[in-house]
């Protein structure tokens, strides 16, 4: 347990956070071993669009390596909150009488990851029903909250928690509370299972376990031709649409109704965009998905040529005019309706995936 006040010889028998932080020279294992890869090291993130969140759920060091390691994640430290003085040294958060919990903060790119999947994912690795406890560790700094500094995030935190109060019949006592005060803990705690492989640690990575995480698509390999190449390959009504921001007539376009397995491509450079898997009859007379392939590949901008405000959604190496997203789409896969124009895509049939060059993205179908 991290308890200063037990006896050094039971500090040394019992695992805790405390009795690895007496050595923190890298373990000779590698992290590899015991924990899952992290899918956000070759990540690009944009880091103007970033989102906060904090969570304790006990001992930080697991509770910031399982974070790490959920797509979309850009950074994660080790910190206190929820407590009274300034500037607390993690021996003065382990008496219990600062009001401090050791606090995960959470920098994450809510194009990749919802708030609600987080909180998801931290209900998987916390009992929220205990008090002032969670694995082998005991006080107040161990209890579960979770903080926040957008009062927008108040609902679907409260939504998150009413769905997880239904698997216990113990009520939940994990706080929900703004953040006040967040003080970062002392440099040796942070990354603490990346350098000590073999510290302890109370949480369950099992559940990182086929977690959805796109293939990365290289920007690279779908290169923009010139213009006079893209006008000789395009249609006259595929140029109309992709590079005039034209609109194709509703339920008179070739994919509207087409459901075969397979993906959409940028029909100028050929860079992946939609998965049939993703596709869906929204009754608009357009094909219409609810998320792109991977969030990188198309692009957002403000279009007022219209009444009001729409999103318009372009190809993100041929710049090609797709269509609009909406947000009345499935709410059960987001709430998202990417309405697009057939004469910006190409579909490829997955059984020709392969001899196309997009074998990697079969398992986006399949």
């Amino acid at each position: 347990m991290k308890n200063v006040f037990f006896p050094l010889l039971m500090l040394l028998l019992l695992t805790g956070c405390s009795t690895t932080a007496m050595n923190d020279s890298p373990s000779s294992s590698s992290t590899e071993s015991r924990f899952p890869d992290n899918p956000n090291e070759e990540l690009a993130f944009d880091t103007e669009n970033l989102e906060d969140i904090w969570f304790a759920g006990g001992c930080f060091w697991g509770v910031e390596a399982y974070m790490a390691r959920i797509y979309g994640i850009y950074d994660v430290t080790s910190g206190y909150a929820g407590g009274t003085t300034e500037n607390p040294t993690y021996e003065e958060v382990l008496t219990g009488e600062t009001g401090y919990a050791e606090t995960v903060h959470l920098r994450y790119d809510p194009e990749r990851v919802s708030l609600e999947e987080l909180l998801d994912r931290y209900f998987l690795i916390i009992d929220p029903t205990l008090v002032d406890q969670q694995g082998n560790d005991r006080g107040t700094q161990y209890r579960t909250a979770i903080f926040y500094d957008n009062p927008a995030d108040v609902s679907a935190i409260d939504e998150v928690i009413s769905e997880e109060q239904k698997k216990y019949e113990k009520p939940i006592v994990t706080e929900v509370e703004p953040l006040k005060h967040y003080y970062l803990a002392e440099t040796y705690h942070q990354d603490y299972l990346e350098k000590n492989p073999d510290g302890y640690c109370h949480v369950d990575f099992s559940s990182l376990e086929g977690q959805e995480i796109p293939v990365a698509i290289d920007p690279l390999d779908y290169p923009k031709p010139d213009e006079a190449e893209i006008r000789a390959m395009l249609t006259d009504e595929q140029y109309r649409i992709t590079q005039e921001d034209g609109t194709e007539p509703a339920f008179d376009n070739e994919y509207d109704a087409l459901y075969e397995p397979g993906i959409y491509v940028d029909v100028v450079t050929g860079e992946p965009l939609f998965s049939s898997k993703d596709k869906y009859d929204s009754k608009t007379g357009w094909p219409s998905f609810t998320k792109p392939i991977h969030p990188d590949v198309v692009t957002e901008h403000e279009d007022r040529s219209l009444f009001g405000v729409r999103t318009e959604i372009r190809s993100r190496t041929g710049n090609s005019h797709l269509g609009h997203v909406f947000t009345d789409g499935p709410e059960d896969a987001g709430g998202l309706r990417y309405c697009m124009n057939s004469a910006a895509l190409r579909f490829v049939p997955v059984d020709e995936m392969e001899a196309q060059g997009y074998g990697d993205l079969l398992d986006a179908v399949n």
